[in-house]
C-alpha cells in the first residue's frame, strides 16, 4: 500500500470521527436529560481527539488532513434537525439518532480494518479507535433500551 492509499483511508476516518464530534454536539445541544448530555459533550471531545490523532498520521504520510466531515455526516445532522422541528425533541429520538450514526462509523472502520496491507502503526490506531468506536455504540445502545424500557 502507498502512502497516498494510507491517506485516503486515514482522511475517510477523519471524516468519520468529525462526523461523530459533530453529531455528539448537536445531540448534546437538544438533549434534556443533563446526564445524557454530558454523556454527549464526552462522546464529541473523544471524536475530535480521535480526529485529530488521525489528522496527525495523514501529515506523517505527506497527506493533506481533512478538516471536516462528510456530506452524508451533514445531511444526518440536518435530518436531525428537520425531525425534531417536526416532532419536538425527546431523548429516545436522539439516541436512535446517535446509534445510526455510530453505525456508520462502526462500518467505515471496520471497512478500513479489512484492508490488511495497511501498515502496522496504522493498524493499531485504527484498532484502538474502532473498539472506542464499539465502546460507544454498546454505551448509546445500552440507554437507549434503558430508556425505553423506563417509558
Amino acid at each position: 500500500m502507498d502512502n497516498s492509499e494510507v491517506v485516503d483511508v486515514l482522511n475517510d476516518l477523519v471524516e468519520t470521527s468529525k462526523d461523530g464530534e459533530y453529531g455528539f454536539a448537536t445531540c448534546a445541544e437538544r438533549a434534556t436529560s443533563v446526564e445524557l448530555k454530558q454523556i454527549f459533550l464526552r462522546r464529541a471531545s473523544d471524536c475530535a481527539r480521535a480526529a485529530s490523532e488521525l489528522q496527525a498520521i495523514v501529515v506523517e504520510y505527506g497527506g493533506k488532513a481533512e478538516d471536516s466531515g462528510t456530506m452524508a455526516g451533514a445531511v444526518h445532522r440536518g435530518w436531525v434537525s428537520v425531525r425534531d422541528a417536526l416532532s419536538g425533541t425527546s431523548d429516545q429520538a436522539i439516541l436512535d439518532e446517535c446509534e445510526r450514526g455510530e453505525d456508520v462509523a462502526l462500518s467505515r472502520y471496520r471497512k478500513a480494518m479489512k484492508r490488511e496491507e495497511l501498515p502496522a502503526t496504522v493498524r493499531q490506531v485504527v484498532e484502538r479507535q474502532m473498539a472506542g468506536a464499539q465502546a460507544n455504540h454498546d454505551q448509546i445502545k445500552a440507554l437507549r433500551d434503558g430508556l425505553r424500557a423506563r417509558t
